[in-house]
């Protein structure tokens, strides 16, 4: 059977998946976090929360229902046990803390955990969506997202240029080089992804940083 290499989108759903644990309550946002149930370690299960009005969601692979879909638009399945219920109890459940993780992507991260992923100027967005509850609402946030843009420019600053989503309230970073922890003194990275050098996240990171102690 030939191996074919993962693409930067599926390292970061797969690291990601690995920090989640069995019973969390976790919401993703639209885009790559919505892979990351598909790459679960066996023996645990999550239970996810969708701002339009569920929990217990399946994943976006697999049995799906044409006239169920999650945040995104995008055709999901239920899984038993799975509840409905209205877009305010939805957000009554986000703003009061009742979400273990929430995992979204971003247009630029900071050193001061400051998030931005909601608008680029000179652009039509349809809003922010649930994004500033969730980075408020939920105990523990990820972002998750390719280290650099399209045209190669770093999305880990020292400050934040774009408007912000919220200030402060990002946790960890996962890359497709790497993953960083955000602490009260700035970044820290914890880990190099599999075949990535020290040298490359440095040259492609536009923030400074610490190295963990698993990091040589």
């Amino acid at each position: 059977m030939i191996q074919t290499e993962k693409k930067p989108k599926e390292i970061i759903a797969a690291r990601v998946a690995k920090e989640l644990k069995d019973g969390d309550v976790i919401n993703l946002g639209i885009g790559l976090p919505t892979m990351i149930p598909n790459y679960l370690p066996e023996g645990v299960n999550v239970i996810l929360q969708s701002e339009n009005g569920f929990i217990g969601l399946g994943p976006v692979k697999g049995e799906t229902e044409l006239d169920l879909v999650n945040a995104g638009g995008q055709p999901a399945g239920i899984l038993p046990g799975g509840v409905f219920f209205d877009s305010a109890f939805s957000f009554e459940l986000i703003r009061g803390g009742h979400v273990d993780v929430t995992v979204l992507g971003g247009l630029e991260v900071d050193a001061h955990g400051n998030l931005a992923n909601w608008m680029v100027p000179g652009k039509m967005v349809p809003g922010m969506g649930g994004a500033m509850d969730l980075v408020t609402g939920a105990k523990k946030v990820f972002v998750a997202m390719e280290h650099c843009s399209k045209k190669g420019a770093p999305k880990i600053l020292e400050q934040c240029t774009l408007p912000l989503t919220g200030k402060g309230v990002v946790n960890f970073i996962v890359t497709e080089l790497a993953v960083f922890h955000v602490t009260e003194e700035g970044l820290e990275l914890l880990e190099l992804q599999e075949g990535v050098t020290l040298e490359e996240v440095k040259e492609k990171t536009a923030a400074s940083f610490k190295l963990g102690p698993n990091v040589k």
